[in-house]
């Protein structure tokens, strides 16, 4: 009724310029908005009308720098949308009811803005298995659960017969990479949605089609423009940086790294939170080759290597060393480094600066110029990961748990004091202050779903176009 008071018969909706076009989107979103306020009690049970308001949402911000007259609407879905998701995460239904996205292999279902979590092994997920043609069936599993049972749910949704199954053409599940490479999973493995790399996917196959698999197209379309990250600035983006990965560092149980620790890739059960934020690491790591490589211009180039560093400037200030690091590693990509003219333009106080970042990240004398740093801070404070596991695994592997049938107490004493120190990290919380206007929710849905070339023989091929002449 209120598109029909708008625009009483269908023509007006081909013209009017753009008058027109403000107001047939300000009586989308008037819809949209009654639609919400009336049934966001149901949304959360109705998948595909959530996923609908989802993918509204993310068109709805695109339009934001457009649309200036349409901020308060747009500012009021927001507000709507996050008391749909707050008043699900308050409500705490059982784990085995709650069906969950993986916040990257499901960014584009996922709604980005939505707090994190923590993951149960026996939470549900959404997940998509591949075919070799690249067509996919989506099936809803067990975050635990094994490769057999991932097969059963796709034999069941492409209908397969029991007397298939049996034979030799049956379906196997594989790992498959963004670069081709790819690995078949035996049927008792488990836990294998945490553990795929940034863009690898699982694909169903039988073993006569093993050989002919190839990977997705690139995910990222490799086309050079203008992405958040040159109209956000960098305060934002580090802040958006430092606020989700605080969650997804919050989302952590202590024990998941002794259980990742102590029993090895294969035995692991309880530790996809913290493969999650060490996936994320990665993942940063790789937008920052990926956004530099996709600028062609040399001038915007130098200028976003300059935003980087800032980046990771204003991380670091934050105490969010996970971030920093992530930054600082993703500029010493080889594919990256090897750009000598845009370093060139670097002005000589960033390069500087970033010397003295190169040194804090040194790994010589073990890190020490990183932890002396470290143990000056104090809490809130997220700490970069890998190098706790680093200092686990030492502490594992250096010594028996048992000598002589008698438990080594020194050793349990050593890995539970490295344990206390990620308690101490997060004993405080967090507090940034992020505004909620339309430019922001932007820059935090950019930051949350990074889209990121996590091929490093493409990352070259970019890089070697752009400078050919470079080493």
């Amino acid at each position: 009724q209120q598109l029909h008071q708008q625009y009483p018969w269908g023509g007006c909706w081909g013209a009017g310029g753009e008058g027109a076009g403000l107001r047939r989107k300000r009586a989308v979103l008037a819809v949209l908005l009654h639609f919400l306020e009336t049934y966001k009690g149901l949304l959360q049970e109705e998948e595909s009308a959530g996923k609908v308001i989802k993918e509204l949402y993310l068109l709805i911000m695109k339009d934001t720098s457009l649309y200036h007259d349409l901020e308060d609407e747009i500012l009021k879905l927001h507000q709507l949308v996050e008391t749909v998701e707050l008043k699900v995460a308050d409500e705490t239904p059982p784990p085995n009811k709650q069906v969950k996205p993986l916040f990257r292999h499901f960014r584009r279902i996922d709604s980005c803005l939505q707090t994190r979590v923590a993951f149960r092994g026996s939470d549900e997920i959404f997940c998509r298995v591949y075919m070799p043609d690249h067509s996919y069936v989506t099936i809803r599993s067990r975050l635990s659960a094994s490769v057999q049972d991932i097969l059963a749910s796709v034999t069941e949704k492409l209908q397969y017969s029991e007397e298939q199954s049996a034979r030799e053409d049956a379906l196997i599940l594989v790992t498959m990479a963004s670069s081709g490479e790819k690995a078949v999973l035996q049927p008792s493995e488990e836990c294998v949605f945490t553990t795929l790399g940034i863009n690898s996917h699982l694909f169903a196959c039988t073993r006569d089609t093993f050989d002919s698999l190839v990977p997705l197209p690139e995910e990222i379309q490799v086309v050079p423009g203008d992405t958040e990250i040159h109209r956000a600035e960098p305060e934002e983006i580090a802040n958006h940086l430092t606020a989700f990965h605080w969650e997804l560092f919050r989302c952590i149980h202590e024990l998941e790294f002794v259980d990742y620790v102590f029993h090895g890739e294969r035995g692991r059960r309880e530790t996809a939170n913290l493969e999650l934020l060490l996936q994320r690491c990665s993942e940063v790591q790789h937008w920052v080759g990926t956004e530099l490589l996709l600028c062609e211009s040399l001038g915007k180039r130098a200028h976003l290597l300059k935003k980087l560093i800032k980046i990771a400037a204003i991380c670091k200030q934050n105490q969010d060393m996970l971030s920093f690091y992530a930054v600082v590693i993703g500029l010493n990509n080889a594919a990256i480094s090897r750009l000598r003219l845009t370093w060139e333009k670097l002005p000589g106080k960033f390069k500087n600066l970033f010397r003295k970042f190169e040194n804090l990240t040194d790994p010589c004398r073990n890190h020490k110029t990183y932890r002396e740093v470290l143990a000056k801070m104090k809490p809130p404070l997220i700490p970069f990961v890998p190098l706790i596991l680093k200092d686990l695994t030492f502490l594992h592997e250096g010594s028996k748990t048992l000598l002589d049938g008698l438990v080594n107490v020194e050793k349990l004493h050593c890995i539970a004091e490295k344990v206390r120190t990620i308690r101490k990290y997060r004993s405080r919380p967090l507090c940034l202050e992020l505004e909620a206007s339309p430019s922001q929710l932007q820059t935090k849905a950019y930051v949350r779903q990074l889209r990121v070339i996590d091929n490093q023989n493409l990352l070259f091929e970019l890089s070697y176009k752009l400078e050919p002449g470079s080493q």
